[in-house]
C-alpha cells in the first residue's frame, strides 16, 4: 500500500470514529469494531518495517493520517500515534525477534513511562530480569506486547519487550479528565525474565546527541534497519504525532463550530451565529491559525526527510526545529478549541453535542510532556547560541 491510499484509508475512517467517539469515552478503550477498522485500515502499521510486513511510510504520511484519525476521535489517533513510535522497535531486533513481536497481522505495541529509577533491569544468563513500574500505557488493552524501559547496571536503558498477560496492570489506574479511550494504564512486573533476543536499545543517550549537536552521526550499533525512517527517533514520531492529534482534535472542534453557527441564533438574540461579525473573525483566525501551524509542520517534515536521505542523519538543528514546531502547534490547536468551545455558548456543556469531549480531550493532550512550554525555552536556548538541555531533543 502507498502513502496516497493509506491517506485514502485514514480519512475515511473520520465519520466512523466520530460516531464511536461516545462508545470510545465509555469503555476507556477501542471497542473492536473501530480496532478492527484500524486494521484493516493498517495505520497501525504506517511505520512499521516492510520486513516484518508494515508500510515504513514517510512522516509527512503518517502526520497527515494521524490528524485525519483525530478529526474523528483523538484517543484512537493517540493510540495510533503512540504506538506508531513503539513500532520503531522492531528495527533494532534481529529478524526472527521483530516476526515474534509483530509478525501477526494485528500485532500492536504500547508502552509508558517509566516511574523512577526503580524501573530496572538486572543481566541473568541468557537475558534480564526486570522489576519496575510504567504509567500512561496508552493503548497497552489491544496490545499484544508491551514495552518496560529499565535502567541497567552498566549506565543507560534498555526497552525489554515482554507480552501483555506477563505483566500486572494496576487496577482503576486510568481514571482520568480527557483522551479516555487510550485506556492508559499503569503496569507493572516484579523479577520478570526477558530474553536477551526481545530487548533493544532505540533512544539516544545523552553522549549520542552531543555527538548529533557536533555534526557527527550518533553511533547505532543496535539499528538494524537501512531505511531512511530509522535514521529518525521514536521521540520525532511522538512529536509529529500528538501534535497531529491536537491539530485534528481542534480542525474537528472548529468543523463542530462551524455546523452549529449555520443554524443557532443564541436566546435573547435575533442574530444568528454565522451573522455576527466576532463570530466570523473567531472562525476566520481559527482557520488561519490551524493551517499556519499544519503548514509549517508538513514543509519541516518534508525538508528533514530529504536532508536525512541525503545525508544519513537527521541534524540537531532540525530535531530543535520540530520540536518548537510540534509544541507550538499544539499551543495553538488548544487556542483554537477554547476558542470554538467559547463561541458555542451554553451549547457546549451537553454530552450530546461534541464540544465538551473534544474540549477535555484537548487539555488532556496539551497536559503530556510534547506540549511543555520548557520547549519554547530550549529552542530560544540554542537560536541564541546557547547551549539547550538535550532532554526530548
Amino acid at each position: 500500500m502507498d502513502a496516497a491510499n493509506l491517506l485514502t484509508r485514514a480519512r475515511a475512517l473520520t465519520p466512523l470514529l466520530e460516531a464511536a467517539a461516545p462508545r470510545i469515552e465509555a469503555a476507556c478503550a477501542l471497542p473492536e469494531d473501530v480496532l478492527t477498522a484500524l486494521h484493516e485500515a493498517r495505520v497501525f502499521r504506517m511505520l512499521l518495517p516492510r520486513s516484518v510486513g508494515g508500510l515504513e511510510l514517510d512522516l509527512v504520511t503518517f502526520f497527515r493520517a494521524v490528524l485525519a484519525l483525530a478529526e474523528g476521535d483523538a484517543s484512537a489517533a493517540w493510540c495510533v500515534s503512540q504506538s506508531s513510535g513503539c513500532a520503531f522497535s522492531a528495527a533494532y531486533l534481529a529478524p526472527e525477534a521483530a516476526r515474534q513481536v509483530f509478525g501477526d497481522a494485528r500485532s500492536v505495541v504500547a508502552w509508558g513511562f517509566s516511574t523512577g529509577p526503580h524501573c530496572r533491569a538486572e543481566p541473568v544468563p541468557g537475558g534480564w530480569k526486570a522489576s519496575g513500574t510504567w504509567g500512561f500505557g496508552s493503548g497497552n488493552r489491544h496490545a499484544s506486547f508491551l514495552g518496560l524501559h529499565c535502567h541497567v547496571p552498566s549506565g543507560g536503558e534498555r526497552t525489554m519487550l515482554v507480552p501483555r498477560g506477563a505483566v500486572s496492570i494496576v487496577p482503576d489506574s486510568w481514571r482520568v479528565v480527557g483522551l479516555r479511550g487510550t485506556g492508559s494504564d499503569t503496569y507493572t512486573v516484579k523479577d520478570l525474565f526477558v530474553p536477551e533476543a526481545l530487548s533493544l536499545v532505540a533512544r539516544a543517550t545523552g553522549r549520542d546527541q552531543q555527538l548529533a549537536a557536533s555534526a557527527r552521526p550518533a553511533p547505532e550499533p543496535e539499528r538494524r534497519e537501512a531505511g531512511t525512517l530509522y535514521r529518525f527517533a521514536p521521540t520525532n514520531v511522538y512529536q509529529c504525532g500528538f501534535a497531529a492529534v491536537a491539530l485534528g482534535l481542534a480542525r474537528g472542534m472548529l468543523r463542530s463550530f462551524i455546523a452549529l453557527a449555520m443554524t443557532k441564533t443564541p436566546v435573547g438574540t435575533t442574530l444568528a451565529l454565522r451573522n455576527n461579525n466576532s463570530i466570523q473573525a473567531r472562525v476566520a483566525q481559527s482557520e488561519a491559525r490551524l493551517s499556519a501551524v499544519r503548514a509549517w509542520l508538513e514543509e519541516l517534515l518534508v525538508e528533514m526527510w530529504r536532508a536525512c536521505s541525503a545525508a544519513g542523519a537527521v541534524s540537531f538543528e532540525r530535531r530543535v526545529q520540530l520540536r518548537l514546531a510540534s509544541t507550538h502547534a499544539i499551543h495553538e490547536a488548544r487556542a483554537v478549541t477554547e476558542d470554538c468551545y467559547a463561541g458555542a455558548g451554553a451549547t457546549a456543556i451537553f454530552e450530546s453535542q461534541p464540544f465538551e469531549r473534544r474540549m477535555r480531550d484537548m487539555h488532556a493532550a496539551s497536559q503530556q510532556v510534547q506540549a511543555s512550554a520548557e520547549h519554547y525555552l530550549s529552542a530560544g536556548q540554542y537560536f541564541l547560541g546557547l547551549d539547550p538541555p538535550l532532554r526530548f531533543l
